[in-house]
């Protein structure tokens, strides 16, 4: 669990490697890019999803898993072309259509998004607005700032 206050170290299987940090944008409802991420602006437009009208563009997206199309593959690749994609994907369930994503926007533009898989247990610990820094290894630092009960910082 990441206690409030104190930086936690979590060890996630680097699917596609790579560093990246933000803060997290974190649901336990699975999306589908494709009907689910303007390529153009990187806002989740499913508007069944709890997180409709958010922007992930330089977030670290997490996410249990996709949700059907294999199609997601394309829209993650236009994300990244665009510079409208999460800074990182972590997910709780593998999920090849990102990864796949991933692979191709590397090969045709030379940027890829690192995508992270966590244990169920390490993943339920994450929350919104936590600052996530993901090495190469896999490994994420954690960094979550103590907030009053009125919300302020």
């Amino acid at each position: 669990m990441i206690e409030n206050g104190k930086p936690i170290h979590l060890q996630a299987r680097a699917v596609i490697p790579g560093s990246a940090q933000g803060e997290a944008l974190v649901t336990n409802s699975p999306l589908s890019f494709w009907g689910g991420i303007c390529s153009e602006t990187g806002e989740i437009i499913d508007r069944r999803h709890d997180k409709s009208g958010e922007i992930v563009t330089g977030k670290i997206f997490v996410f249990p898993n996709g949700r059907g199309s294999s199609t997601s593959s394309a829209i993650l690749l236009e994300c990244i072309r665009a510079g409208t994609a999460p800074a990182a994907i972590i997910n709780s369930q593998v999920d090849s259509a990102m990864a796949l994503g991933s692979i191709v926007a590397d090969e045709l533009y030379g940027k890829s998004v690192p995508v992270l898989l966590l244990s169920d247990e390490d993943f339920s610990g994450l929350c919104d607005g936590d600052f996530v820094h993901i090495n190469p290894d896999g490994r994420i630092d954690i960094s979550r700032q103590r907030r009053d009960p009125n919300g302020s910082q």
